[in-house]
């Protein structure tokens, strides 16, 4: 071989390797710091104020647990079909999902809550006999439902949002044959993410931890052994912030708040916008408190176009909020993010409520 050829073939090796490195640099990181959010070291909504409120360093969200829902229930996946084709179709709700990231972000929406078993696509229901989890029963992941998240989570690195990513749901947990399923299953994971080198991500365990898990160890006693481990999965110096999520109007509980990263709050069944202020207020006094960022990411509460509403309460409350909408009896299609089949337009009235007084918020 002579040395232009060995000379070529160090140039295509080196163009190979960075063409490889480019394709996964990440653009996005989140980090908190004294109570609020960073992306990529700058605060959130940076010096932003509405009526008197400091926005800056809050995370603005949406419920989307279902961006790679599918069903893996022959019995039950005809419960999703579309109008227009008459069958479900996974891929093309997450590409649905990916095509309206950048219009939500131009809002302000900076985070939006995905869960790996979702969550009722119904919005409330008892029994749920469909199958959506992203595991095997022993825990190991299931290629498909990661191919899915691959393209949001991509999209939002690109886009510079920060999602929060449920590992586990009340629904669907009993698809996980036992503890050791569960614990494989958050390692699995947080090395998956390690894996594509996402630093744009936030943890949350488990969706409402004190809410009929058959597994104790997703339960609120021990909750925080699955935080810490998440804390524990460090790679180049780097580890994912982690928390879980209480029922609607909890307040979580000391071993949850000091093993948290930020604390997640829901406003389920809080019908008086005061009494979310309390809830914030009752937060920041449990034991072993610091000063860390208080979060809704479940509130199924509107009236956006009143004053004062559980939206408008959680900022006067310097706290983060989430919107959480679901298709009601008789209504359309084009209503709720987490009713399957999907429309991830801003097509409703309600949606159109919350992002318009979101962006009168965060001025976007």
């Amino acid at each position: 071989m002579n040395l232009k050829s060995t000379a070529l073939i160090a140039f295509l090796f080196l163009f190979s390797a960075f063409a490889s490195f480019s394709q996964t640099a990440r653009k996005t990181e989140v980090s908190i710091s004294e109570g609020k959010f960073y992306i990529n070291n700058e605060l959130t909504y940076s010096d932003r104020n509405w009526k008197g409120n400091p926005i800056e360093g809050l995370l603005m969200n949406s419920r989307m647990v279902q961006g790679v829902f599918d069903d893996l229930n022959a019995e039950t996946v005809k419960n999703w079909q579309y109008t227009d084709t008459k069958k479900w179709d996974a891929d093309r709700n997450t590409d649905e999902f990916v095509a309206n990231m950048s219009i939500w972000k131009s809002y302000g929406l900076l985070s939006f809550t995905l869960n790996l078993q979702g969550g009722s696509p119904y919005g409330y229901s008892q029994s749920q006999p469909w199958i959506n989890s992203a595991y095997t029963e022993s825990g190991e992941l299931i290629p498909a439902y990661f191919k899915r998240l691959e393209r949001i989570l991509d999209k939002a690195d690109e886009l510079g949002m920060a999602p929060m990513l449920g590992l586990f749901y009340f629904g669907q947990d009993e698809n996980l044959a036992d503890e050791q399923a569960v614990i494989n299953a958050v390692s699995n994971v947080i090395d998956w993410l390690h894996s594509k080198d996402y630093r744009n991500v936030l943890i949350e365990v488990n969706n409402e931890c004190n809410i009929r898990y058959d597994h104790p160890i997703l339960q609120p006693e021990r909750v925080h052994e699955l935080i810490e481990l998440v804390k524990s999965k460090e790679k180049n110096g780097y580890r994912f912030l982690v928390s879980t999520s209480y029922g609607g109007g909890e307040v979580p509980k000391e071993n949850v708040v000091r093993a948290s990263d930020y604390i997640l709050l829901h406003g389920n069944g809080v019908k008086d916008p005061n009494k979310i202020i309390e809830q914030v207020e009752a937060t920041r006094k449990v034991n072993g408190y610091t000063n860390k960022p208080i979060v809704y990411n479940e509130d199924d509460h509107f009236n956006f176009d009143q004053d004062l509403n559980n939206f408008t309460a959680s900022v006067s409350a310097y706290a983060s909020w989430g919107y959480f909408d679901y298709r009601m009896k008789d209504e359309g299609f084009e209503e709720g993010y987490q009713s399957v089949p999907v429309d991830w337009g801003i097509n409703s009235e309600r949606k159109k409520g919350f992002f318009e007084l979101l962006k009168e918020i965060t001025g976007y």
